[in-house]
């Protein structure tokens, strides 16, 4: 059902941080192509939370509960966030090494734009992703 992918670096805010924190605004995104894709979520798309740099895994499902609006971490008013909440972890994080083993899961955003932060994901590559999360 996933049709985006969100990275955090765990170390700077984590999937266990988003659970305890209920709604999060999604800050911080300073690429343009990131926050277009921030700007194209709609209220109730869901996304997989990331772990990047640490892990390197999916770890949950979070949903957007409010669309873009100016990102109040940036003082030049020029980008924006969602507020996203958490839905539920998966069962067996999704590592990236095994999403790139997996032949389905060839050309997915994950891998061929690694450095956005935000992307979307093909239904197709969805369901693997949750066939893999479910174990």
């Amino acid at each position: 059902m996933p049709v985006h992918l969100v990275k955090s670096e765990p170390d700077a805010f984590s999937w266990d941080q988003q659970v305890a924190n209920g709604i999060e605004p999604w800050t911080g995104v300073r690429n343009h192509q990131a926050a277009a894709f921030l700007k194209a979520m709609k209220k109730g798309d869901r996304a997989y939370f990331y772990h990047s740099n640490i892990g390197k895994e999916i770890v949950g499902i979070v949903e957007v509960v409010r669309e873009a609006y100016p990102d109040p971490s940036d003082e030049t008013g020029r980008w924006v966030c969602v507020d996203m909440k958490a839905i539920e972890p998966v069962k067996h994080p999704v590592t990236l090494a095994a999403i790139k083993a997996e032949p389905r899961l060839e050309g997915i955003s994950l891998v061929r734009q690694s450095r956005l932060s935000v992307m979307p994901i093909t239904p197709e590559h969805s369901a693997v992703i949750l066939e893999m999360a479910k174990g």
